[in-house]
């Protein structure tokens, strides 16, 4: 791909006016020649494995920053889905492969490694029922260590026995880690047609068809489009997409040059460029900032939902323009705790866990980053858990559910976490309960959509 060099020049601009980043680098790394009998043995695998792809890393990423002058916030790892090399262990050995995923993330620098995985849409085998009852001591365990379990496809519909699972380990999740906010749930995600070449975690995961090891990025600057979108003043609907797409374009641009350079650090195939906006807690660099820009007095008022689509769409529109080969997530982001705007209208009572939901049929993913009452009971969370894969089957789209039910917490409290992930108001969920339909279990058959052979 070639680069002109006032791109170059452009890319400077944003970088130094407007706070652009590459939000990650993901190395993805498959451990499927890892498993062995002999649970040290395999153990000693992971890590070397990992060392031997992941331990200049950093410093590459690094070297590309210093090149271009363009920031990448993060150098992350995502490995294969744990549950299908290491079907054959129980709760306590997965656990103990987490404890080294860490200790090798640790090693190499990184402040995740995601994978912590399984992918049981249509049904679980022992081994991911293990996997899935080992998540909250794994969680708990660790520091680094990111965790997701696809329940939904809109080939096989969705798997409510594994919904009520995932929603169990949430509930003990946020329990086993109530001394920091529950922090434990902000590194799960439940997803429905969860993407193989997603590079932002907490939902990363290096998938099955994916090459021994390959580069994802992923790219943001939602700052980079609300400056655009202000300057651009009052002009019609039409012509403030081609606003956007000309932004995004640029950004996407940036994220390939980068992606391209650290993939030929290493060595490794370049693989995808994510084309997501994605917020921080920083100001200006919002989501909800951008859809007020766009002209909803706040979000959650009527035309968010429109605004919203139209941004996805915009920013989806661009980056297959600009990039050679476009995957992951690609879109636009709407986490309550790491977008400023987003916490104001919870806080204001403009934005609802209904709105959010609406939302996400939409965007990019789906409730992400929710803080919700801690006493909110396991069957609710399955519900809204199931809820959210509803809308990615019968939209034939990747959604997601990252809940943190704050243990001991209620409407009108916070979790804080600092850092990228921020700070949430606790939102309320309806006491109305959906028990009885969550409770029936079983598998809601794939829609008609799905029979595209």
């Amino acid at each position: 791909m070639n680069y002109e060099f006032d791109e170059i020049l452009e890319t400077i601009k944003m970088t130094e006016i407007e706070h652009f980043d590459i939000r990650t680098v993901t190395l993805g790394i498959s451990l499927r020649d890892c498993a062995d009998r002999n649970l040290e043995i395999t153990k000693q695998k992971i890590y070397d494995k990992i060392l031997k792809y992941g331990r200049n890393h950093v410093k590459y990423a690094n070297e590309i920053e210093a090149r271009y002058g363009i920031a990448i916030a993060n150098k992350r790892v995502s490995i294969t889905p744990i549950s299908i090399p290491f079907d054959y262990l129980n709760a306590e050995e997965f656990v103990e492969i987490a404890k080294i995923l860490d200790k090798a993330a640790e090693d190499i620098g990184i402040d995740y490694i995601a994978g912590y995985s399984a992918l049981v849409q249509k049904g679980m085998t022992n081994g991911e029922r293990e996997l899935i009852n080992s998540i909250p001591y794994a969680l708990s365990q660790t520091k680094r260590v990111c965790s997701s379990v696809n329940t939904a496809s809109t080939k096989a519909g969705i798997n409510i026995d594994a919904v009520n699972m995932v929603a169990k380990a949430i509930k003990k999740t946020a329990e086993f880690t109530k001394d920091n906010d529950s922090i434990g749930c902000a590194k799960f995600v439940v997803f429905a047609n969860a993407a193989e070449d997603n590079p932002f975690v907490a939902g990363a995961f290096h998938g099955i068809t994916e090459p021994e090891v390959v580069l994802n990025v992923g790219i943001s600057g939602p700052g980079v489009v609300l400056d655009a979108i202000k300057s651009a003043g009052h002009v019609d609907l039409s012509e403030l997409a081609e606003v956007i797409k000309k932004t995004v374009f640029k950004i996407t641009r940036a994220g390939e040059l980068i992606g391209r350079g650290v993939a030929k650090l290493h060595g490794i195939p370049f693989g995808i460029v994510d084309v997501s906006l994605a917020p921080t807690p920083a100001e200006g660099d919002s989501i909800g900032d951008i859809l007020i820009a766009m002209g909803v007095e706040d979000v959650g008022a009527p035309g968010t939902t429109a605004a919203l689509a139209m941004l996805n769409d915009s920013v989806k529109k661009a980056g297959l323009m600009a990039s050679t080969a476009v995957g992951g997530l690609s879109g636009a982001f709407i986490p309550v705790s790491e977008d400023q705007a987003m916490i104001r209208a919870v806080e204001r009572g403009n934005l609802s866990l209904e709105k959010l939901e609406a939302m996400t049929a939409v965007c990019s993913v789906g409730l992400d980053m929710v803080a919700v009452p801690g006493d909110t009971s396991t069957e609710n969370i399955a519900g809204i858990i199931a809820d959210e894969c509803a809308i990615g089957v019968i939209n034939d789209k990747t959604t997601a559910v990252r809940i943190i039910p704050a243990y001991g917490k209620s409407v009108g409290d916070y979790v804080d976490y600092g850092g990228l992930l921020g700070r949430a108001p606790i939102m309320e969920v309806r006491k109305i309960s959906g028990a009885k339909f969550v409770n029936r279990g079983g598998r809601i058959p794939a829609p008609t959509r799905s029979l595209t052979n």
